[in-house]
C-alpha cells in the first residue's frame, strides 16, 4: 500500500517539468492521476503512458486553467470519471520577465492570469466535491520570489505571493470541512526552464545556495507527497520553501 492508494489527484499543467514529476510520483504511491494542460500534445500522451505504467488510472484533459467556465465544466467530468478528487496541485504557471518600468500591462495580466487565477478557478470548482467528502489537500505551487520578491519579476512573484494567501484563506475556510490547503515554495530547481538561462546567472544562483546545489523535479514532488498524504494530517495553511537553504 502506498501513501495515496485510493486517492484521486487532480494536477494542473503536468504534462513536463515539476508537474510531471508529481504525477509519477503520487502514481508511485498509488494515486489514480487526472492531469491538466493547454494542450494534450507529444509530451502529455507520453506522460499519460508513464504515469498509467505505475499501475495507477491516469486520464489526461486539455484545458484553459485561466477559464473560470471551462474549468468548471472540466473538474465536473473529472469527479465523474473518477468518482472522486482527494488531491489538487495547482501546478499551472508561465514566466513573462521584465523590470518593472519596462513590463507591458499585457506580460502582467497573462502571468496574474495563468498562475493566480487558475488555481482561484481549480480551487473553487473542487471545493464543493471535497467538503461533501470532508476531506481534502489542495496544494499551491508556489515560489521562493512569492515569499521575498525578486528583481525583474515582479508579475511572477506577485502571482505566487497571491497563491500563498489563496491556500492560507482556503485553509481558513475549509478547515471545519476537514480540507486542508497548503503551498510549497521552490527555489532553483533544475528544469528545461532553467536549464535555458545563461551560465554567469546559474552560477549566481547555485553560490547563494547551502547546499551548492539545484534542486530536482523530485525533490518539489517528495514534499508534495508528504502535504497530500495523512502524514501531514495536522498540517494546513503554511508555506515550505524546497530551496536547498537559499531563503532563510
Amino acid at each position: 500500500m502506498g501513501l495515496l492508494t485510493g486517492k484521486t489527484a487532480l494536477i494542473t499543467g503536468a504534462a513536463r517539468g515539476i508537474g510531471k514529476a508529481i504525477a509519477i510520483r503520487f502514481a508511485e504511491e498509488g494515486a489514480n492521476i487526472a492531469f491538466t494542460d493547454l494542450v494534450i500534445d507529444e509530451h502529455g500522451e507520453a506522460t499519460r503512458k508513464e504515469v498509467e505504467a505505475k499501475g495507477v488510472k491516469c486520464m489526461a484533459y486539455a484545458g484553459n486553467a485561466a477559464n473560470f467556465e471551462e474549468t468548471q465544466a472540466l473538474v465536473e467530468q473529472i469527479h465523474k470519471d473518477f468518482g472522486s478528487i482527494d488531491i489538487l496541485v495547482n501546478n499551472a504557471g508561465i514566466t513573462k520577465d521584465g523590470l518593472l518600468i519596462r513590463m507591458t500591462e499585457a506580460q502582467w495580466d497573462a502571468v496574474l492570469t495563468v498562475n493566480l487565477k487558475s488555481a482561484f478557478n481549480f480551487s473553487h470548482a473542487v471545493a464543493p466535491i471535497m467538503m461533501r467528502q470532508r476531506k481534502g489537500s489542495i496544494i499551491n505551487m508556489a515560489s521562493v520570489v512569492g515569499v521575498h520578491g525578486n528583481a525583474g519579476q515582479c508579475n511572477y512573484a506577485a502571482s505566487k505571493a497571491g497563491m500563498i494567501a489563496l491556500a492560507k484563506s482556503i485553509a481558513q475556510e475549509l478547515g471545519s470541512r476537514g480540507v486542508r490547503a497548503n503551498a510549497i515554495a521552490p527555489g532553483f530547481i533544475e528544469t528545461a526552464m532553467t536549464e535555458q538561462l545563461p551560465e554567469d546567472v546559474r552560477k549566481d544562483w547555485i553560490v547563494r545556495i547551502p547546499l551548492r546545489r539545484g534542486g530536482q523535479p523530485d525533490d518539489i514532488a517528495n514534499t508534495a507527497i508528504y502535504l497530500a498524504s495523512d502524514l501531514s494530517s495536522y498540517v494546513s495553511g503554511q508555506v515550505i520553501q524546497v530551496d536547498g537553504g537559499m531563503n532563510m
